[in-house]
């Protein structure tokens, strides 16, 4: 493969990348309404979710009369998840890098890789913590195990690139 398919390739899997994060940190802005309109889906009378599912639907309808209590008495409980939203987009930020110079910014693949790694301990020991069930903290964990796929893929063709651009 050619220096510039790869180059092309790499870029195309980090906008990937870097559109999921965006659209996961946008979404965590408007919590109180995405969970009142989840739960409205889950508990329709047309969702198999309830009968199937009956601990999820428990989970959600809990996780959903919390943030409405927070933000009806303690808005400012809130203000931690709009510091999360904000954390995603600084970080999608920063795989403009190796967008730009993937060679020279391999880094932030390596760091993403890192944090990827360190949401497994994360959430194995503050899902206890924060009475999250198991489920759901497995749940969590699939974000950094599925979000280091893309990035492992990315690094693989950044070390071709590299060796690749090396002259002979």
């Amino acid at each position: 493969m050619s220096e510039r398919a790869l180059l092309r390739r790499i870029r195309v899997w980090l906008v990937v990348f870097i559109v999921c994060l965006v659209l996961s940190g946008l979404t965590a802005f408007p919590l109180v309404t995405e969970l009142r309109w989840v739960e409205d889906l889950l508990t329709s009378s047309a969702s198999p979710v309830p009968e199937h599912f009956p601990a999820l639907a428990e989970w959600i309808t809990r996780v959903r009369t919390g943030l409405d209590e927070a933000d009806a008495s303690y808005p400012f409980v809130l203000y931690g998840t709009d510091w999360l939203a904000f954390a995603h987009l600084v970080i999608a930020v920063a795989f403009y890098g190796p967008y730009r110079d993937p060679v020279r910014n391999i880094w932030v693949i390596e760091f993403g890789m890192i944090a990827c790694a360190g949401i497994i301990p994360l959430a194995l020991i503050c899902g206890p913590i924060r009475d999250i069930p198991f489920w759901w903290t497995v749940i969590d964990m699939s974000f950094g195990v599925f979000g280091v796929i893309p990035l492992l893929v990315v690094h693989r063709m950044i070390k071709r690139l590299e060796t690749a651009a090396v002259p002979a």
